[in-house]
């Protein structure tokens, strides 16, 4: 019973903040979720549509997620260019996925085969998308070979599959345990059992390629104990084309085991997999806490109700259904990345290999801990979304990484299972930090935040390169990252050192702020010289930050289109603009009417390949062009016309961007086949679209959003009450007649604003902010 109590207890905590801000209206937000969009370059945990907002078992579809990825990265996953199903993973987090469930009919057949195979060798079976429902917090399809309907569900910590089999006494389903799948890298070793007691466990430990660049000679392990409603006739192991029936255990790489069942009927088999990162005793005790007296059904129902309680936080009304389904959508995205790594009982992955506990309250840990791709670029969408819908998750995702802080002795911005898995081999979480703390979100160790953000700044010492910023110690000493072609070590401590430097220059200023504000002068004026340093890659002869070697002199045969030479993922002409911080100081370098003109052309430009690759289908498409809104470097760029003068412009280009890089469909989803990064790119949509961004980040002293064009009639976001006084700040519109349209003025509770910035501390008092547009630009 007590059990039972805990499961309840922590299910209704799922719940709780959600209930925290006004009332809302009985809209069922989720459908206008579409999970399928942007799928043709799908990274792993991209689409697993049968998670819980900010779950740990994220079950899915897979197409092509056995295939892995050499670097560690690329796409794989669920193509929506396929037309076959190889299985149904459990988990799908950065660098970390496994645990496959598929079920079969027939002849049993034990290897999966290749999406390309023009005939079928392998167990996947096509499917028709028109028999497929995809959505959050569920996802069904019917599996055309074997005539079986496969479905997914979960709680947080609990994967559930259902199999709706045709009479026969050869339906099968297969644990596929100890094969790669997606990101998560070689199989190291693997062990699947049946138990006296009619339980299927083991776990899995796998090498994730970031693990490998960032953390050598560390593995990530994964866990599970799984419960099936209905006893098998017959079962066995197996080991790629070797069977061996009747046998109880699979070890090692490639192990497997199968269950049959004899059907009279069309009947169903549901499959309970309780989760864990730290061990199979505690992914029994997940799934006893969550979901031991849980039908299938009951779950469903339950994760509609907390996804439909996460995205109603924000209601947006247009009779443009297509926008809503990318609003939606977007945010779905900005809440299904970044799942849960620790246990029901507190017990969580180290960064060292062993198990954790965290602090507990009342039967509970007093918070979570999570996984997390980096932080690059979240500045610019996922930290202020969550700042100002999510608070609650906001802090534990900074709890999240001062954890890892205290156990590791650094901050590092890309955890998988609390692995160092830095991706960009930099370290912006300073930046996530700062805003939480600089918005009024303090209900973590301030104290402890504060020297960790302030060490991954000034402390470039025997630095691990999983923490990132591996160019600190050159930073400091040269006021810039010196520039080297050519090196021995790993490419991250030389190669960017004109992108680093930009990024290091925007952190300390960040940085800056916090110090200031807690009369920390040393520090500010240290940290305040630091901010300048792209000041000292600024070429006045081309108007291009350009690299710098040692010596201070300038690098020879540059070429400001050139990518990976001094820039991570970009150019000269996208990382010019990477100056937040200061963009008065960078506008001044050149004028303003020089600036906004040499911008207004980039974006006239780039329109021309829909603001990034044009329609090729790849995350890195992007990269050699003026302006790329596939990759967060940019994330920005189109709301510094705010900064520099000219409104009307942010308004024209953010809403160009917003109707033409965006689309609901599986190829043109977030521009053909962009990065969405768990997210980021969909928070971007989320934000922008409802007129509100901060190119700083929301890291000022007192911050402030940038306004733009909505594009919706009405915006009501419900406010957690725990963290800010207003129950609901709404925005609408007059006069909105689309991309024609364009601001004349702001009138904030009844107030005509001057100028574009709204403190954020106004709109989280509650109120009400009336966008008057017109087809004519203010004058």
């Amino acid at each position: 019973m007590k059990k039972i109590i805990s499961g309840l207890l922590f299910l209704g905590a799922v719940f709780m903040n959600c209930s925290t801000a006004g009332a809302r209206s009985h809209e069922d937000w989720t459908r206008y979720v579409e999970p399928r969009i942007g799928t043709a370059h799908c990274r792993w945990f991209h689409f697993a549509p049968g998670a819980m907002p900010f779950g740990l078992a994220k079950p899915g579809p897979s197409t092509n997620g056995s295939l892995g990825n050499p670097s560690g990265w690329e796409a794989t996953g669920y193509d929506y260019r396929e037309n076959t199903i190889e299985g149904f993973p459990c988990l799908h987090e950065f660098q970390v996925g496994g645990i496959v469930l598929m079920p079969t009919k027939g002849r049993l057949v034990t290897v999966p085969g290749l999406p390309t195979d023009k005939e079928k060798k392998g167990y996947r079976s096509r499917f028709d998308r028109k028999n497929e429902v995809a959505t959050a917090g569920y996802y069904s399809v019917l599996l055309d070979d074997y005539d079986i309907k496969a479905e997914v569900t979960a709680t947080p910590r609990v994967a559930f599959q259902r199999f709706t089999f045709p009479a026969g006494k050869d339906n099968h389903i297969l644990f596929n345990i100890g094969n790669r799948q997606g990101e998560s890298g070689a199989v190291k070793d693997a062990y699947v059992r049946y138990t006296a007691d009619g339980r299927v466990e083991g776990w899995v430990i796998t090498e994730p390629e970031y693990v490998k660049k960032y953390q050598p000679g560390a593995t990530v392990p994964l866990y599970f104990s799984a419960v099936m409603d209905r006893k098998p006739a017959a079962y066995g192991s197996y080991n790629g084309e070797n069977q061996q029936q009747g046998a109880g255990e699979s070890k090692g790489v490639g192990a497997g085991m199968y269950f049959t069942f004899a059907m009279d009927k069309t009947e169903t088999v549901t499959v309970k997999i309780g989760l864990s990162y730290t061990s199979v005793e505690n992914a029994r005790a997940n799934l006893t806490a969550e979901a031991e007296k849980m039908t299938f059904d009951k779950v469903r129902e339950q994760s509609h109700k907390a996804w439909n309680d996460y995205l109603g936080r924000i209601e947006v009304e247009t009779q443009k259904k297509e926008d809503k389904v990318k609003f939606y959508t977007g945010l779905y995205h900005a809440l299904l990345g970044r799942g849960l790594a620790s246990d029901a009982n507190g017990a969580y992955p180290r960064n060292d290999g062993t198990v954790g506990q965290l602090p507990m309250k009342d039967g509970k840990p007093l918070y979570n801990v999570y996984n997390t791709d980096a932080a690059w670029g979240a500045q610019w969408n996922l930290s202020q979304l969550w700042i100002l819908a999510y608070p609650e998750y906001m802090t534990q995702y900074v709890s999240t990484h001062l954890q890892a802080y205290k156990d590791a002795g650094w901050l590092a911005d890309g955890l998988a299972n609390n692995r160092y898995v830095s991706g960009v081999g930099t370290n912006l979480l300073s930046t996530i930090i700062a805003a939480a703390y600089q918005c009024g979100i303090r209900d973590f160790d301030t104290k402890l935040a504060y020297e960790a953000c302030l060490k991954n700044e000034l402390d470039g010492e025997n630095r691990p390169l999983g923490a990132g910023k591996a160019t600190t110690a050159d930073f400091l000493k040269y006021g810039y990252v010196p520039h080297r072609d050519r090196g021995e070590e790993n490419a991250d401590t030389y190669s960017f050192s004109a992108s680093h430097t930009l990024e290091a220059s925007y952190s300390a200023w960040v940085m800056a702020q916090w110090a200031n504000s807690i009369g920390d002068k040393k520090n500010y004026d240290r940290l305040m010289y630091l901010s300048k340093g792209w000041e000292r890659l600024y070429d006045t002869s081309c108007d291009f930050i350009r690299p710098k070697k040692a010596d201070g002199k300038f690098i020879d045969n540059f070429n400001p289109m050139e990518v990976w030479r001094g820039f991570q993922e970009g150019n000269a002409w996208q990382y010019t603009f990477y100056v937040p911080h200061d963009v008065k100081g960078l506008v001044a370098k050149v004028g303003a009417d020089v600036f906004n003109a040499r911008l207004d052309s980039i974006f006239t430009l780039s329109q021309k390949k829909i603001f990034s690759g044009g329609t090729e289908v790849g995350a890195f498409a992007g990269l050699q062009t003026l302006y790329n809104q596939g990759n967060q470097p940019c994330l920005h760029i189109s709301w510094l016309f705010n900064e520099a003068g000219r409104p009307e412009l942010t308004q024209k280009w953010v809403r160009a961007i917003l109707n033409e890089f965006y689309g609901t469909d599986g190829i043109h989803g977030y521009g053909y086949g962009q990065d969405e990064d768990q997210g980021q790119l969909g928070a971007w949509y989320v934000i922008s679209s409802m007129g509100l961004f901060d190119v700083k980040g929301l890291t000022d002293t007192n911050p402030s959003f940038s306004l733009g064009a909505p594009l919706f009639d009405k915006i009501t976001i419900h406010l957690n009450r725990k963290y800010y006084p207003g129950r609901t700040f709404t925005i609408t519109t007059e006069g909105n007649t689309g991309s024609d349209a364009y601001v004349n003025s702001y009138v904030l509770n009844g107030k005509r604003m001057d100028g574009v910035h709204l403190p954020f501390s106004d709109v989280v008092k509650g109120g009400k902010l009336e966008v008057i547009m017109d087809k004519t630009v203010k004058n």
